[in-house]
């Protein structure tokens, strides 16, 4: 009779054109069948069930104020005490539409959620207490007849409904659920998204099982595997181990948990703002802080190595702004001042993984970098601020500070004696702390032409800054001039298939950061003149050690320059494999130094011909 009875409500909603909902005696019973779904899991009626329950989500996703029908109080006996003052402000705001067949307004007692009748059949098996009456407004969560803004103490039942079929053995009716919930989360009703997040299960359902997935997966997987795996689609979890020719153990395990994470990810893009808010903070709180946290802190390299690589994923993965947002903040925490070596303390995890980009596991070091270089290519400001712009606000590697008042004497004609005039240079004007710039023209910022010096003059500083990263290798260390066509993207790419060396990955991250066109980082990376201060180091200084370095160890190989060629063809697949070279990660290291100082000459030319560009 179940079966019978909902596939009738299926039908008649679905092919009914006139407004039924709004109606007392069509939305009751409609209340008490939504009540009747998903009680018990893989019964026969689960189809009609889904079906039924799909349907009205339709109806209401047509016109989102019907929502208002399916919130019901949650407290009995509330019409001889003041049951007009729980209408909340949205269903005042729409009585218009609240009419019977003749056009009449429905009276108070007739709407959902505003009157003790609605709950007359008997839902639980506990008595009625003589005192029920006697709570505080304060405790019942409703207003007094004097402030009418508050809201009542609320079920959704359509959602809690839908949230037990979400836990169905048949896939097709979770994934049915799925998709209602996602209709439900994105109505713009106020009074719907705050009884969606406060009066329903949604928040911890969707954790809780985040985190399920999650401690399901095996301790070690293979960091390739993790990042290799198909693209995730929630909708289409479906996986069969023995028609997999590539499975390997705990495949089945990580495509449920990376697409619960898109479920997640999803439902959270598509949800009203607020509803959007607070599933992103419980994801944040409940899975992020309690569960991966302790996993990416612990000691076992095994257990850090694939900790990260699965941050990697989920940071690659996720594409909803607000999810974004808490990903970030769980990962780099939210300040944005200074960095000091107190910091430490306070958000420990950041430390953790940046000491990690320089772990004595490569691979550990690799993954970490990875990580980082995603992260930085993610759109949201806080990344780059937190970990680069706010050190270097105040420009302190360089040797000129800002003067204060009483220092102006020392000035001699506009100049302080030794420093680099900046102003000189089209690359760098305007860069003083009291033009900094705001959280809003960061990412659009270039470093602008001065308008006492011509595009043309500029040139000539870009060619010099472009030729001192070329000259930074000296010709004896260099090898690209005899092989063509060869780039430094084309080892990025060698370098994610195997992956291989960390020097390629740290160079990755930081052509990456120097890409920015942001003038402070454009100087500290950029700028092989910059003036620094005493104890500071920038990227040129560091190279030119590097190189020096270099040169002394060089002496020591016999046969350099044919060995050097020889690796790099075989890097670039120009060669076959063969016996094994001495002095291979040395080879490695002089080839990926001489690719990224023509990166970063090429990175210097592209963003001043992007600012002299009108």
């Amino acid at each position: 009779m179940k079966q019978q009875v909902l596939a009738f409500y299926t039908k008649l909603l679905g092919r009914i054109r006139q407004p039924l909902l709004p109606h007392i005696n069509v939305h009751r019973p409609v209340q008490k069948l939504i009540r009747l779904c998903g009680e018990v899991l893989a019964t026969p009626t689960e189809n009609e069930e889904i079906q039924f329950l799909c349907i009205v989500c339709a109806k209401l996703k047509q016109d989102p104020y019907l929502v208002n029908f399916f919130l019901e109080n949650k407290l009995k006996g509330m019409t001889s005490k003041g049951s007009a003052n729980v209408i909340t402000e949205d269903m005042l705001k729409g009585q218009d539409s609240l009419t019977a067949d003749t056009g009449q307004p429905l009276q108070p007692e007739e709407i959902p959620g505003a009157a003790g009748a609605e709950q007359m059949e008997k839902e639980d098996d506990l008595p009625q207490q003589a005192d029920d009456l006697s709570f505080s407004l304060d405790e019942l969560n409703v207003t007094s007849p004097e402030s009418s803004t508050g809201c009542p103490n609320q079920d959704y039942n359509l959602v809690n409904s839908l949230l037990n079929l979400t836990k169905s053995p048949d896939g097709r009716i979770a994934v049915k659920a799925c998709e209602g919930l996602m209709l439900l989360v994105s109505l713009p009703e106020p009074a719907a998204a705050k009884c969606l997040t406060q009066s329903t299960c949604l928040c911890e359902l969707l954790t809780d099982r985040l985190a399920t997935l999650y401690k399901a997966l095996p301790q070690s997987l293979d960091p390739l595997d993790i990042e290799t795996v198909e693209a995730i689609n929630w909708g289409l979890d479906s996986y069969s181990h023995k028609e997999d020719a590539s499975a390997f153990p705990g495949k089945r395990a990580l495509i449920s948990f990376l697409s619960w994470f898109d479920y997640c990810d999803q439902l959270i893009k598509e949800a009203q703002k607020t509803t959007a808010v607070a599933m992103a903070k419980a994801v944040r709180e409940r899975f992020f802080n309690d569960v991966m946290e302790p996993q990416l802190m612990q000691t076992s390299e095994i257990g850090i190595l694939t900790s990260t690589a699965l941050l990697h994923r989920i940071v690659r993965q996720v594409t909803s702004d607000v999810l974004l947002q808490e990903v970030v903040y769980f990962i780099l925490g939210e300040h944005r001042e200074p960095e000091t070596l107190t910091d430490i303390n306070r958000h420990p995890l950041r430390h953790r993984l940046i000491e990690h980009c320089d772990h004595i596991s490569d691979e550990i070091s690799i993954m970490t970098l990875r990580m980082f270089e995603h992260l930085l290519q993610k759109p949201h400001e806080h990344i780059l601020y937190n970990l680069v712009l706010r050190n270097l606000e105040e420009r302190n590697y360089m040797e000129y500070r800002p003067l204060c008042q009483e220092d102006k004497d020392v000035v001699e004609n506009g100049q302080i004696a030794g420093a680099v005039d900046l102003e000189e240079d089209p690359l760098f004007t305007d860069l003083s702390p009291d033009n900094a710039l705001s959280a809003q023209e960061w990412l659009s910022a270039s470093p602008p032409v001065s308008p006492e010096h011509p595009k043309n003059d500029g040139k000539t500083e870009v060619h010099k800054i472009v030729n001192s990263f070329l000259c930074l290798v000296p010709d004896e260390a260099k090898s690209s001039y005899h092989v063509e066509g060869t780039g430094y993207d084309t080892y990025l790419r060698d370098a994610h298939r195997q992956p291989y060396d960390v020097n390629l990955q740290v160079t990755s991250v930081l052509s990456k950061l120097s890409l920015f066109p942001h003038p402070h980082i454009h100087e500290y990376l950029l700028d092989p003149y910059v003036n620094l201060a005493s104890g500071c180091r920038s990227l040129f200084s560091v190279i030119v050690r590097v190189v020096g370095d270099l040169m002394v160890r060089i002496q020591r190989i016999p046969d350099f320059t044919p060995k050097l060629l020889l690796v790099r063809k075989r890097l670039l697949g120009l060669e076959p494999e063969g016996p094994i070279i001495d002095h291979m990660t040395l080879l490695e290291g002089v080839i990926v130094l001489e690719e990224f100082c023509k990166e970063l000459a090429a990175i210097a030319f592209v963003k001043y011909h992007a600012s002299s560009t009108p």
